[in-house]
């Protein structure tokens, strides 16, 4: 077969669409056009995410613009193949009419959730790297994707949220403005025990935690005459952008309380009951038994 034959056998038509004819050869071009243009896709997406990392870009917007700009490529990229082919795009006017509203009928949710993607990547109420509280769930975001979430537990579990189901419920997030988080200890103290020498070890415990922020300072409040203690209770913030953060600082806290009041022979309180017997004891004769 030589080459006149080829470009015959090439051009010849295998179906007509809106009276315009296909060609093999055509057919045969769809698959090197998309590959290349993917290629490309992936190479452009790659430079700009280096430039961007390089300038130190918030990942999230960094994450934004890849989305849209695979949108765009991919666009492109089919307008492009069906030019190549000389298909014009009205000719799939109706049927794409068709097809939209059928899969807007049966992919309610995944269109609910991609839209609810974008938004989430477009007004950030929720960024990679924030700390979030999701029902009874806490983790750190990893990655927002056009119809979920991947949220890192704390124990390492990975979770996959709907986007929808974060705009439509009540999330906690730790971290929208910023890191800062208060938290607070309590210790009750027997009875009898100095309160103003209670509140100034209290304060000094926390005070040596290199976590705690002085601005504002931390408070402590002599809360209650309890049943069995003096009750008191220090409030202060920390830098933290996760929950262990706070544990760890608050047993430090309660490390350094249980020293200084060795030190000083101040008691934490337990619970203590008086048990009143009424009646005379017997006792019994072993051999009796």
């Amino acid at each position: 077969m030589n080459l006149e034959q080829i470009k015959i056998f090439l051009s010849s038509t295998v179906f007509t669409i809106a009276e315009q004819p296909v060609t093999l050869g055509g057919l045969l071009l769809i698959p090197f056009i998309i590959y290349i243009g993917l290629l490309l896709t992936k190479w452009m997406v790659k430079l700009i995410t280096k430039r961007l990392t390089t300038n130190k870009t918030d990942p999230n917007i960094i994450h934004l613009l890849q989305r849209v700009f695979y949108v765009i490529a991919i666009a492109i990229l089919l307008i492009t193949t069906l030019d190549l082919i000389n298909v014009p795009i009205t000719a799939f006017a109706f049927l794409s009419g068709a097809i939209a509203i059928g899969f807007g009928f049966g992919a309610q949710n995944i269109i609910n959730n991609f839209i609810s993607g974008w938004i989430l990547m477009w007004e950030r109420p929720i960024k990679i790297g924030d700390f979030l509280e999701v029902e009874n769930a806490k983790g750190i975001v990893e990655q927002i994707n056009t119809r979920s979430t991947r949220i890192r537990r704390i124990d390492g579990v990975h979770l996959l949220i709907p986007n929808s189901f974060l705009l439509e419920n009540t999330v906690v997030n730790w971290t929208l403005r910023d890191s800062l988080v208060r938290t607070n200890v309590r210790v009750g103290v027997a009875y009898g025990t100095r309160a103003r020498t209670v509140a100034d070890l209290i304060l000094e415990a926390t005070l040596v935690q290199k976590e705690v922020l002085r601005d504002p300072m931390p408070v402590v409040s002599f809360e209650d005459f309890g049943d069995n203690s003096l009750v008191f209770e220090v409030n202060f913030w920390i830098n933290s952008d996760k929950e262990g953060g706070l544990r760890i600082v608050r047993s430090n806290i309660r490390f350094v309380l249980d020293e200084l009041f060795e030190k000083n022979n101040i008691v934490v309180a337990f619970p203590q009951r008086d048990v009143h017997i009424d009646g005379a004891l017997t006792i019994i004769n072993r051999a009796d038994i």
